[in-house]
């Protein structure tokens, strides 16, 4: 006699943004044979995710690293699945010329006080005003001389000259200059009462859909354009080949090291409360 196997739901959150599609593409349009385990995806922004997983809202969520310093209680970080930008990073834009210097001078909107953007900005310069700004009106708000500044997070760093403004800082310049290493942004976390076959089980379909896209490129770009706010093709491929890598596919060592530095400074200069360190399933 056989019985019938029983599905289990995983919830999966991650940010509706082209990179986040494209990472995802395998597992949401279900090219990935995922056995008994369904997944049902939900997309937010980043800032509302980094929220919803210090309650342990969702089962796999991608968050900022920064937000992680307040979750490792509850979740562990997928090997796999990261945004990390190798001498690039987000970008301080202003509609003037301003110097580093002035950072503490100025109003600048931010997309969240839990993104690593954030947390980078705050390493860089620990005293300055801020206004926390949804992640895709900041360009505006800074047109519009609500803040002298604004932290950008998603596209725009691909084309804020277009539209008037200059680069301040690329945070992540300055910090490979400064630490020799890649600058993680964010990361994929899984809930660690999940067990160890389930969570071994989900890191490999995320892995696989990771892959997926990479080798079917051209299939999951025009999947992920439906998510490209004001972007075109080139651009939006641009975009997610900054933040879709090999580094996605594998943090290597050079990444690991990374995300703990980041978590280190950001505890050395008194933005993260307590020591954290990274683990990984």
């Amino acid at each position: 006699m056989t019985t019938a196997t029983q599905t289990r739901t995983i919830t999966v959150a991650h940010s509706p943004d082209s990179d986040d599609a494209f990472m995802f593409y395998g597992l949401a349009t279900n090219k990935i044979d995922t056995g008994d385990i369904r997944f049902e995806h939900t997309l937010e922004d980043i800032q509302t995710l980094n929220e919803k997983a210090t309650r342990g809202v969702y089962d796999v969520t991608a968050v900022s690293f920064h937000a992680y310093a307040y979750i490792s209680d509850k979740y562990a970080l997928l090997p796999h699945g990261a945004s990390i930008g190798d001498g690039y990073g987000p970008i301080v834009v202003a509609r003037e010329a301003h110097k580093v210097g002035e950072l503490r001078n100025l109003k600048v909107a931010v997309p969240g006080t839990m993104t690593s953007a954030f947390l980078v900005l705050r390493i860089l310069e620990p005293d300055f005003e801020y206004v926390v700004v949804p992640f895709d009106q900041i360009i505006e708000a800074v047109r519009k001389g609500e803040a002298d500044a604004g932290l950008l997070i998603h596209e725009g760093q691909l084309f804020y000259q277009r539209l008037g403004l200059q680069k301040v800082v690329d945070l992540g310049e300055w910090w490979k200059e400064k630490e020799g290493l890649p600058l993680p942004m964010g990361g994929n976390v899984i809930r660690r009462d999940l067990g160890p076959e389930t969570v071994g089980r989900v890191s490999d379909y995320l892995r696989q859909s990771i892959q997926f896209s990479l080798d079917n490129r051209r299939d999951a770009l025009a999947y992920a354009m439906q998510f490209a706010r004001d972007m075109d093709t080139e651009l939006a491929d641009r975009f997610v080949g900054m933040w879709v890598n090999q580094l996605t596919l594998d943090y290597t060592e050079r990444g690991r090291r990374a995300v703990q530095r980041l978590l280190d400074e950001g505890f050395e200069r008194g933005v993260i409360p307590h020591r954290v360190a990274a683990e990984f399933v």
